[in-house]
């Protein structure tokens, strides 16, 4: 049966004792008694509302990444520890995740772990003392870039010696867009200066970069891109350390020069760049060379032009001559070479030919027709033939013909007469 409850009186005498309202809350007696899960809640809505956010330094240690995303460590001093969270929601303001024994300040809240009854840190903000964060979350960048071939110094494009059309990516209030059109202008008065404009600091900067190169690279009239910002804090340069950025500017078909007002630092952004100019206007300066350097540049390449000639001319008239040296003396060669072949051969036939051997004293006796009378059976008394000698004809007739032994003669060869008894012949 439910216990009754009297009704409420306006009467402050007829309120209830302080007693009585203290037997009357929430686990004041065996009835009342609160569940473990209603503690903890109440626990922890206490505890937030007491606390609210405060800054908080330490260790990190026993880091842990959980697979839904979460970061589980706890933060140490020399004498306490106490857990820490950092929900997967709260991470995007944090460009890397701490490793253990880093010295770290953190914006947190503390809360309760309803299910363990435990105390810890909610952390939304973490810092590194120094840039130990800023610089593991630049070196993983770098790291996944170089996997891809991004930072490889063959895959970089010259900048164009005479670029028609400037692009420019940066703030439209900062000083970098007024200092980069001032130089470009000055250098080359005329050229046409393209401005795509994006926030270059803050939350939305890296989109805004992104955005504004991809409406450049639709426009596809550009000749070289410059990318940059002016002067400003480590913290400021973050948009220009993001990956997206980085491949974004990878992606872009003309050259790419990455102008970031802060010499000392190096970004991400610097490293895969076409070219690193240390200030907005360096980069102007390299992106657009000035009238006069161009005509001292075609100047000095007229002389060398010129001078290239004069010594390919000279070279080509030596080879000439000493070709034309070298042809002459071949064919010299060669027809003293010929003209010893032809006298050799010239002397074989000599040596073959019947005048050569009528030279030696022999002579040939042909008929009236011409033809070789070599045997005594073609001698008829009374017949004429001729009789060929070395230096002439001698018309001749046949007195007589005695056939004698003599040795055998080939035919056609040359009759000597010798050793015979003279025969008349009437000249």
């Amino acid at each position: 049966m439910s216990p009754r409850i009297p009704p409420r009186s306006s009467d402050p005498s007829e309120l209830s004792s302080p007693r009585e309202l203290a037997r009357s809350a929430p686990g004041a007696t065996r009835e009342s008694a609160i569940t473990v899960t209603d503690l903890n809640n109440s626990t922890r809505t206490l505890v937030e509302q007491t606390f609210g956010y405060f800054w908080v330094r330490g260790e990190v240690t026993d880091f842990k990444r959980h697979r839904n995303g979460h970061w589980y460590f706890s933060l140490r001093d020399s004498a306490s520890q106490m857990a820490c969270v950092i929900w997967s929601r709260d991470q995007q303001g944090i460009p890397a995740s701490p490793d253990d024994g880093m010295q770290v300040v953190a914006l947190a809240q503390m809360t309760m772990f309803p299910a363990r009854g435990s105390l810890q840190l909610r952390i939304t903000r973490l810092e590194a003392r120094g840039d130990g964060l800023w610089r593991k979350a630049m070196e993983q960048t770098l790291a996944r870039l170089r996997a891809d071939g991004l930072l490889e110094p063959g895959r970089k494009r010259p900048i164009p010696l005479f670029p028609r059309c400037l692009g420019i990516v940066t703030s439209a209030n900062g000083a970098a867009l007024h200092d980069i059109i001032s130089v470009a202008t000055r250098r080359r008065p005329g050229i046409e200066i393209i401005v795509s404009c994006a926030s270059v600091q803050g939350e939305s900067a890296p989109r805004e970069i992104r955005a504004a190169l991809l409406r450049v690279r639709r426009w596809k009239g550009v000749d070289v891109i410059i990318v940059g910002r002016g002067g400003g804090a480590r913290d400021d340069l973050r948009a220009f350390n993001d990956e997206s950025v980085a491949r974004a500017i990878c992606d872009c078909e003309v050259p790419v020069i990455s102008a970031v007002g802060h010499e000392i630092d190096t970004t991400v952004c610097d490293l895969v760049a076409d070219m690193r100019a240390a200030t907005p206007s360096a980069a102007a300066e390299h992106a657009v060379p000035a009238l006069a350097d161009l005509q001292a540049a075609l100047r000095a390449r007229h002389a060398k032009l010129v001078s290239a000639i004069t010594h390919r001319s000279a070279s080509a008239q030596a080879d000439l001559r000493t070709t034309s040296r070298d042809l002459r003396a071949a064919a010299i060669r060669l027809v003293d070479k010929r003209r010893a072949g032809v006298g050799g051969i010239a002397g074989r036939l000599n040596a073959l030919s019947p005048l050569a051997t009528l030279s030696r004293g022999y002579a040939v006796a042909r008929g009236p027709d011409g033809e070789t009378l070599s045997r005594v059976a073609q001698f008829q008394a009374g017949d004429p033939f001729d009789l060929l000698v070395h230096d002439g004809v001698v018309a001749s007739r046949v007195e007589d013909v005695t056939p004698r032994t003599v040795p055998r003669i080939t035919d056609g060869g040359p009759l000597r007469i010798q050793d015979q008894r003279p025969s008349t012949v009437d000249d």
